[in-house]
């Protein structure tokens, strides 16, 4: 393969689009990211889907792909190139996207049993597919109708896999993979966009001006903000440090209601305030923004957290594996480079005797398209893999529901 100056790789993901550019020694050139703009059309894959069944689907796929143009244009901007210099794009995305993204009937994968017509990798032409290249885009193959080339690539981009090993890939979809006995088992949940700020009130993307981090420190709440400036916002890691904090001092209780200020005994009682929505808790406030998280926003995360648990758990149990014999967690997306395994016990997100074994891997999907495009064997590669992997559909099912309404609890 003949490669230019650089190479792009990109991650499709449902509420933010991310992207890179490499040298062809895998040195990171560029790096930005930003908002997918079909989220105007739903913040949920399954919503957008439904659009397209009812006659939106060409302003689907060019909503996606202006995110795209302008995505590469930020790209090649940052890092001084030009449309010319990219030699290989290769990208990766969920179902739902990649179905949308090539214009192809979604009928397959929104209704059951969600088998999709099209699994296999496909290279885009720049005539299908005008992102302003002259090369062509590799899509990851898909695996099923709810599992997706960036849990491929997630995996592709594990060196060396053990026994017993979980990964997660934490975002708008909680796509997880469990390989023990041999073998590779793989689902996914609707976790929601809160894990990336979507659906909550002050949320964001992480970027500059977005809370990252929040921890008590003598009856006040210490927030790390990206870029050290004002908050602007909160992004998904700090959403969960939040309520890891809010949890610690009381702020809430363990069903994830705000409680009434008049129960707290510190000064800590001062972040909950009254607003025309009801309680909630004030982090910051200037005369430009107000930064609040809502009993709504709470419920968003316990919905999009307890999926993930519930969805855990009756992936471990189908494989007849304990959580306590899981050996290595892995975990990426939203919360792949930024949250602490403290927060991560606290908020519940995953069984507890798995948090220690917890490693996060910065921009994992991005990772395994990287490693792609610096392959000479990459797509036999990618192919042998995506064939391996065993889909399990958990949604919907009576243990999942089950474990699902037992997860919601902090």
């Amino acid at each position: 393969m003949m490669y230019g100056q650089c190479l792009l790789a990109l991650d499709l993901g449902t509420t933010t689009l991310a992207g890179r550019l490499l040298d062809t020694d895998g040195r990171v050139l560029a790096e930005a990211r930003l908002l997918n703009p079909q989220a105007v059309l739903g913040t949920d894959i399954m919503r957008r889907l439904e659009h397209a069944l009812d006659g939106s689907g060409d302003r689907l796929q060019v909503l996606l792909r202006d995110g795209l143009r302008e995505l590469v244009g930020l790209l090649l901007q940052q890092g001084g190139l030009q449309p010319a210099d990219i030699g290989a794009a290769a990208a990766a995305g969920n179902p739902g996207i990649v179905y949308l993204l090539r214009r192809l009937p979604v009928s397959s994968i929104l209704f059951p049993p969600h088998r999709p017509s099209c699994r296999e990798a496909v290279y885009l032409s720049c005539e299908q597919l005008d992102l302003g290249l002259s090369v062509p885009l590799y899509l990851f193959p898909l695996v099923s109708g709810y599992v997706g080339g960036d849990l491929v690539a997630f995996l592709y981009a594990q060196a060396d896999v053990p026994e017993k090993s979980f990964f997660l890939d934490a975002g708008t979809n909680g796509e997880m993979a469990l390989y023990a006995g041999g073998r590779w088992r793989v689902t996914s949940v609707a976790a929601g966009p809160a894990f990336e700020g979507g659906d909550i009130s002050c949320g964001m993307i992480a970027q500059v001006g977005a809370i990252s981090d929040v921890s008590i420190v003598d009856d006040t709440l210490r927030l790390t903000v990206i870029g050290g400036g004002a908050p602007r916002g909160v992004c998904g890691s700090g959403l969960a440090a939040t309520l890891a904090a809010a949890l610690d001092g009381g702020l809430i209780d363990r069903h994830g209601s705000i409680v009434d200020p008049l129960e707290i005994p510190t000064n800590l009682s001062r972040y909950i305030v009254e607003t025309p929505q009801g309680r909630a808790l004030r982090l910051y406030r200037d005369a430009a923004v107000d930064v609040l998280i809502d009993q709504q926003d709470v419920r968003n995360f316990q919905l999009a957290k307890a999926a993930v648990l519930a969805g855990t758990e009756c992936l471990l149990q189908r494989a007849g594996l304990e959580s306590a014999a899981v050996e290595q967690v892995t975990l990426t997306g939203a919360f792949g480079f930024s949250m602490s395994r403290q927060v991560l016990k606290r908020v519940a997100m995953l069984p507890e005797n798995m948090v220690e074994k917890v490693r996060f891997a910065k921009a994992g999907v991005l990772a395994g398209v990287e490693r792609w495009l610096l392959d000479a064997q990459g797509a036999e590669n990618v192919q042998r893999l995506a064939a391996a992997l065993q889909p399990l559909p958990l949604s919907g099912t009576p243990a999942f529901e089950k474990a699902f309404i037992t997860a919601m609890d902090f």
